[in-house]
């Protein structure tokens, strides 16, 4: 279990490997954002990207994903309050393999509640080629390790 005390700014991590397939990123599209770039081929042709693309929102969905099962989900976790960026730098298609790589930003302890912090970390999800394809700066609130 990490907590809070166990982040160093600078920390780099990578986490993950996810395939993400074209059925999915119609499902996810007709449910959640059902933009026609996002829903078919014919669609994504089209548009501006020139074939079938996912959702930015299902590219964050992954992320976090990616995160809870490779950080979160073995550490003190006590939620976030928010983002303060998100970017969708590149288009993630049928078949791309996501990573994510997290840097620590900052760590804050409380000043008013002595059992936690806050670390702020940046967040890049990467395809199978290197290129970073989302980025997103997000805070998080971990326990102080118990005395």
């Amino acid at each position: 279990m990490r907590y809070f005390d166990d982040f160093q700014v600078g920390e780099v991590s990578e986490y993950g490997s996810y395939v993400i397939s074209r059925e999915e990123i119609i499902s996810f599209a007709k449910q959640f954002d059902p933009q026609p770039f996002h829903l078919s081929d014919e669609g994504g042709r089209e548009g501006i990207f020139g074939g079938l693309v996912a959702s930015g929102w299902h590219t964050a969905s992954i992320c976090h994903k990616l995160i809870v099962e490779g950080l979160l989900g073995k550490a003190a976790s006590l939620g976030s309050p928010g983002l303060d960026e998100l970017r969708w730098l590149k288009p993630v298609r049928p078949g791309d393999t996501l990573t994510v790589r997290t840097e620590v930003l900052s760590t804050t302890p409380s000043r008013s509640k002595q059992d936690r912090g806050a670390i702020k970390f940046r967040f890049e999800v990467r395809n199978q080629h290197g290129d970073v394809v989302m980025s997103e700066v997000a805070n998080a609130l971990f326990a102080r390790r118990p005395a």
